[in-house]
């Protein structure tokens, strides 16, 4: 098992894909601790995942509350191998009709909490630890109306990099996994539409080469990969998992003649 008696912290691990994360950092051996706002959501994930896991109620934007939890999790796990920096949230942000309230509340969560989620466990990682950051494609389609997502995405790229510099004297690598669509909870405040999600992912995949969505599970193993000694040598790095969104956008369904 490849994180064999490791200690993972997982923000956002209470849905979706950091709780896909979850589940297969403990098939993989390691003890885990997530964190959500949601004690009901917190509450289902420890039913079904097990000792294994430790499930805290925090708010990212909260830098107290993040510090809480990482000493929780040391003080019951030991100090941390993985951190795996994952919480978000979507919005639009088009020109001419956003608050600043809405557009401060992507940044906050999106950029400024994955930095101080790094800080408040820098002190309890172990030497060779692995720090992997949640990204998107937003940050490179240039998709109209969500400029305060794409710059927060965009944004920690770059931090990856600065930290995977900071953090290299230590041994201790940093990455980036980027999702591109994947079936998850986050989209369900966009399905209301007629058509729901089925609509909605309809549209989603006609951008995808690979002519479908993402499952949570397969951007787990992207992360569980980076977290592994297999990614002992890579670190500064980013790994897309779009099907081929960014990487190959002229192979999506809606550019095929046939």
């Amino acid at each position: 098992m490849r994180l064999q008696g490791k200690t993972a912290f997982i923000t956002g691990g209470n849905s979706g894909l950091g709780l896909a994360t979850a589940r297969r950092f403990i098939q993989e051996g390691a003890r885990v601790a997530i964190t959500g706002r949601k004690r009901a959501t917190l509450d289902e994930a420890a039913a079904a995942l097990g000792p294994n896991l430790l499930a805290i109620e925090a708010d990212v934007t909260d830098v107290a509350a993040i510090e809480r939890a990482v000493n929780e999790t040391v003080a019951k796990f030991g100090k941390l191998d993985v951190v795996f920096a994952n919480a978000g949230v979507g919005g639009a942000t088009p020109v001419g009709s956003t608050a600043l309230a809405d557009f401060e509340r992507i940044v906050r969560t999106n950029l400024t909490a994955v930095f101080f989620t790094v800080q408040a466990a820098a002190p309890h990682l172990n030497d060779k630890a692995s720090v992997i950051l949640n990204g998107s494609v937003h940050a490179k389609l240039g998709y109209p109306g969500w400029a305060g997502y794409a710059a927060t995405k965009a944004g920690v790229r770059g931090m990856t990099r600065v930290l995977a510099s900071e953090f290299a004297p230590r041994g201790i690598r940093v990455n980036q996994v980027t999702p591109g669509a994947h079936r998850t909870p986050i989209w369900s405040p966009y399905a209301a539409a007629p058509g729901g999600v089925e609509a909605l992912e309809e549209g989603l995949v006609s951008s995808i080469p690979l002519g479908r969505m993402g499952e949570a599970d397969e951007l787990a193993n992207a992360v569980l990969f980076l977290a592994s000694d297999d990614a002992s040598n890579i670190t500064a790095e980013e790994l897309v998992v779009d099907g081929g969104t960014t990487g190959a956008p002229s192979g999506a369904p809606v550019y095929r003649r046939t």
